[in-house]
């Protein structure tokens, strides 16, 4: 079985409390069909966990089949600076079949974000390397394709409906609170 090998740290998107008893670690893609169809799986799956779990959102644009998805990703990490990641994160997804520049400037303005300021990040790819932080930590836990979810580090191989998430985040063994 495949493990996560890059610990869930402060520098992670993080919801959910950090004494949470289980982890989900979603790799994703903005403009992932299957990222789109999982987006509301995940939520639903934290609302019947609630504090048990803790949920970590990392980059993995497949920029060779997804030319917006590399952008959409640096777009999220702009929002981060601003404490507005996951504002931006669900954004995204929820405006998934209008994916691109101009959806991204206007999210941006729509959350009080300085949309010459995104443009200009985006530019200047300002967040390119966080976002390769995150595919370099996936490729090295084995992620080929998206989404791919991790359980308490290790690696869901099954289907993420909504059933399949909840059965298999059960049978983990629980995390040891960490100090």
């Amino acid at each position: 079985m495949a493990m996560l090998k890059v610990q869930v740290t402060s520098t992670d998107h993080i919801q959910g409390d950090e004494q949470a008893p289980f982890t989900l670690v979603e790799y994703g893609d903005y403009e992932c069909p299957h990222c789109g169809f999982a987006y509301p799986i995940v939520k639903k799956v934290q609302q019947h966990f609630g504090k048990q779990l803790r949920f970590v959102f990392r980059n993995f644009p497949l920029n060779e089949i997804h030319p917006h998805a590399q952008a959409a990703a640096e777009t999220a990490e702009f929002a981060a600076t601003k404490g507005r990641f996951w504002e931006m994160h669900d954004a995204i997804l929820e405006n998934q079949q209008n994916i691109g520049l101009p959806i991204f400037l206007e999210l941006a303005k729509e959350m009080g974000l300085s949309a010459a300021d995104l443009r200009s990040a985006l530019s200047a790819q300002i967040f390119s390397s966080r976002v390769r932080e995150d595919v370099v930590g996936g490729v090295s836990s084995g992620v080929k394709g998206t989404p791919t979810f991790f359980i308490n580090r290790c690696r869901h191989e099954g289907p993420y409906e909504f059933e399949d998430l909840v059965q298999a985040i059960e049978v983990q063994p629980a995390q040891k609170i960490r100090q």
